[in-house]
């Protein structure tokens, strides 16, 4: 069992996520499953700054009835204008310190002093990247304000990107390549995009799709002609959902639901205070932990048994060695005997040929060396022949030498001299198909 299938025997739950719109409240509700996502309901609530917290309240509140998931808390997600976000590197800076770290860069990162804003962060994977959300005190009390009044219990007070970089490992890894998705949102395009020198790019652009994508490509640093797919493609397919489901009105909403169910969330910015979280009933999860211990067993059994059976079988091979290794190291020295053996039988037939090469080399410089030329010293080895003599006409031996059988490569080892009967040479010339 791989992580990845770890993972998805994990993909247990049930998740609310709504997107705050300039206008409208979408809210999707999912139930995740190893095998895969179901759309429980959506639902858009029109215009809900205008009306009453209570009446809307009411509405909301007979949807998730309907679903029977009233106990659960939502994922919301910000207005995106709202929330400045920033992503900082800090390498070297250990998790028990990355607290610290991002409070001192607080200051530089907003307009605002830090009892105006609140904040939260998150280390990227295994990255030295932090992702820093950043909102104004005032908007998450609002925001607070109103879905009290409205009777909505909220978990979390987030924004669109570590909702979608949570939902998209929620079944699986993107690619190590990068990825860039954009998807029509309010007043412009929701931007989102991974790659390996930005591990999260996310921004809402009001200009028009292609200029956008080239924007995006450049800040990810991706290739040039890399394409956009829209948002609702790369997150995982939904096995079913409601008639009247609109996957590009949902997307974001959606992708905080996915986010919400998890039990091991990528990523987590969290904007609302602690005080103000809520939770449904933590006896809920009793079923799906019990479920999660019989699984986890179940792994841990089928990972430990390779583990036994492969002791078990080398137990059984370490003995039949035992049993075997004398007849074994027998059989090798029998071997190397023999190689020795005919080793030696080799050099003894390898000095044999060197009488007779050495007696074809000699007969055939008494055949090239013919009178009137005649040689004062000869001096042959395994590999080449120096002589030293006489003839009238000295320049002729070196093209005699390296036509014959016995010889290549001749040349006059010294410059020639007259004498009174000849010219005295000195040839080097090397043997042929002479074995060292």
């Amino acid at each position: 069992m791989t992580l990845l299938d770890f993972k998805k025997w994990l993909a247990l739950g049930t998740g609310i996520g709504i997107e705050i719109g300039s206008e409208d409240l979408t809210v999707t509700v999912v139930r995740v499953r190893p095998s895969g996502v179901r759309v429980l309901g959506e639902l858009t609530i029109q215009h809900f700054r205008d009306q009453a917290a209570a009446d809307w309240g009411a509405t909301y509140a007979a949807f998730l009835q309907k679903l029977g998931v009233g106990h659960l808390a939502a994922t919301i997600l910000l207005p995106r204008d709202e929330v400045t976000v920033r992503q900082i590197a800090l390498p070297g800076v250990a998790d028990k310190d990355l607290a610290s770290a991002v409070r001192f860069e607080i200051d530089s990162l907003n307009p605002h002093s830090e009892e105006e804003v609140a904040f939260g962060w998150a280390r990227i994977g295994k990255t030295p990247s932090v992702l820093i959300a950043i909102v104004l005190r005032s908007v998450v009390e609002r925001y607070a304000a109103l879905f009290s009044q409205a009777g909505v219990k909220a978990a979390s007070f987030t924004f669109s990107a570590p909702a979608i970089y949570s939902a998209l490992r929620l079944y699986s890894l993107p690619s190590k390549d990068g990825l860039l998705a954009i998807e029509p949102a309010e007043a412009g395009l929701e931007v989102y995009g991974e790659s390996a020198t930005r591990p999260i790019f996310s921004a809402r652009l009001d200009q028009p799709l292609e200029r956008v994508r080239i924007l995006a490509v450049s800040e990810l640093r991706l290739a040039p002609e890399t394409e956009a797919l829209s948002l609702r493609e790369r997150l995982p397919q939904p096995l079913a959902a409601p008639e009247t489901y609109d996957p590009a009105r949902a997307c974001l909403s959606y992708s905080a639901a996915l986010a919400a169910t998890g039990l091991l969330r990528p990523i987590s910015v969290n904007l609302l205070p602690d005080e103000l979280r809520r939770s449904a009933s933590r006896l809920r999860y009793v079923p799906t932990a019990a479920l999660a211990v019989v699984v986890l067993l179940l792994a841990i059994t089928s990972m430990a048994y390779p583990s036994y059976s492969d002791r078990h079988y080398a137990g059984l091979l370490e003995a039949q060695i035992r049993i075997f290794a004398p007849l074994a190291r027998k059989a090798m020295e029998a071997q190397r005997e023999t190689a020795n053996q005919r080793n030696r039988a080799q050099t003894l037939d390898n000095f044999k040929q060197q009488t007779r090469q050495d007696l074809d080399a000699l007969n055939a410089l008494t055949h090239l060396l013919a009178p009137p030329a005649w040689a004062s010293s000869l001096q042959l080895t395994r590999g080449a022949v120096s002589i030293t003599g006489q003839t009238d006409q000295a320049a002729a031996l070196i093209k005699l030498l390296d036509g014959s059988r016995q010889f290549q490569g001749s040349s006059f080892s010294l410059p020639l001299q007259k004498s009174g009967s000849g010219e005295i040479f000195s040839i080097r010339s090397s043997r042929r198909g002479v074995n060292p």
